[in-house]
């Protein structure tokens, strides 16, 4: 397609070669956005370093390279930060380091809008990015974001500060704009902007063989009768796989796949000995998503007790393959299970948890009737949708 726009977007949320996962979302967007509309982008991705990158940022600096990736120009200079220590300093970090390119890039070329892909710190930064180069931004946030660093005086202000000069306002969900609002955001300037999905990836699997195959492949000891739950997201508690391990112990069919890493797995390895149920519980590690659907398909459930959310795409991306989901009541998710075929809303306790199980896998609903419940998620349409935002703001 023609392009007639042309857009810059920072987001310290996307993939790099260090972190291939980071950000999917972010980038599966963008290429919708470059592949299918008139929009032409170029994307910053900024790099935090310390001043001595040890240790495991040794592999974020070497994957400090530019390139053409997700069909748009990726550039990834490097700004410093204090590890743990830097949250109020690093949008003016970003923009300090990001601006040289930025006007290089305008110069060269000129952009009609500057967008932020997450909220704090991309957002701050990229208001101070469109100051010096004229143009208007907008915004979007997607929960981590807000929650957190809401919850802290400066970042509350950062965040106030960016709506008001924003040309435009997102959020993946309308419960997620209703919690910005409650920070004295302006809720009628917050538009929704869903997530998408890769349709032809995420898609019921025919059942028949499914189990054996993932036997086979992590070597795990599934059996046909076996109450298959599955949860997808980095292991940190925010995410609350904790409570499905408890859970398991009062559910003697079940057995449990976890997805993902991150630094709670010592810990829930500890507390599935601790309760008895460490032969079913089984690490699985981030996987390429490519693996996701045999999985998902397979379960009974896909779990995921979440203290707080935006819209997670472990949910659209479960549901689109057939299985329902058991959640707790965090972000957009009443904007997701809005009928039985789709799963059960619960409390963020075990006996909750547990019983939502029980309930949902109870009565199976055929996986093209759980399926149907996310019909309109796509990246296609999400790529449109962001096309008419930014339309609006120019």
């Amino acid at each position: 397609m023609a392009k007639t726009r042309r857009v810059l977007s920072l987001s310290t949320l996307f993939p790099n070669a260090a972190h291939p996962r980071f950000g999917i979302f972010v980038a599966k967007s963008l290429e919708a956005l470059q592949r299918d509309t008139h929009w032409d982008v170029t994307l910053i991705n900024p790099i935090g370093l310390p001043p001595l990158a040890l240790g495991r940022y040794r592999q974020l600096a070497a994957a400090a390279r530019d390139g053409q990736e997700f069909g748009m120009a990726v550039h990834r200079p490097i700004f410093r930060l204090i590890p743990r220590f830097g949250g109020r300093l690093n949008p003016r970090l970003i923009a300090h380091a990001v601006l040289p390119l930025a006007r290089r890039l305008h110069a060269e070329h000129p952009f009609d809008l500057v967008d932020a892909q997450f909220f704090y710190p991309d957002g701050p930064a990229a208001m101070l990015v469109a100051r010096e180069l004229g143009l208007p931004f907008s915004v979007k946030a997607r929960g981590a974001d807000i929650h957190h660093w809401g919850a802290r005086g400066y970042g509350r202000g950062a965040l106030l500060e960016t709506t008001r000069e924003a040309a435009g306002v997102l959020a993946v969900c309308a419960a997620l704009a209703d919690d910005m609002a409650m920070l004295g955001m302006a809720r009628d300037r917050i538009a929704i902007h869903y997530t998408g999905l890769d349709r032809d990836l995420f898609r019921p699997m025919d059942h028949v063989g499914l189990r054996a195959r993932l036997a086979d492949s992590f070597s795990i000891p599934i059996a046909g009768d076996d109450l298959l739950l599955v949860t997808v997201g980095a292991l940190i508690e925010r995410k609350g796989q904790a409570y499905v391990v408890k859970a398991l112990a009062d559910l003697p069919r079940g057995r449990l796949l976890l997805v993902g890493k991150g630094e709670d797995e010592a810990s829930l390895r500890a507390l599935a000995r601790e309760v008895g149920v460490a032969e079913r519980v089984h690490f699985l590690g981030s996987l390429d998503p490519s693996m996701l659907p045999p999985i998902l398909s397979a379960a009974d459930a896909m779990v995921l007790p979440s203290a707080s959310e935006g819209l997670a795409n472990a949910w659209i991306e479960a549901l689109a393959c057939g299985t329902p989901i058991v959640i707790t009541d965090a972000g957009g998710a009443r904007e997701v299970v809005t009928s039985p075929a789709a799963g059960i809303i619960v409390a963020r306790n075990c006996r909750a948890i547990r019983e939502g199980i029980l309930a949902v896998t109870a009565r199976p609903r055929p996986p093209r009737e759980v399926a149907a419940s996310v019909d309109g998620f796509s990246w296609e349409a999400n790529g449109a949708a962001l096309a008419a935002h930014y339309d609006g703001l120019v």
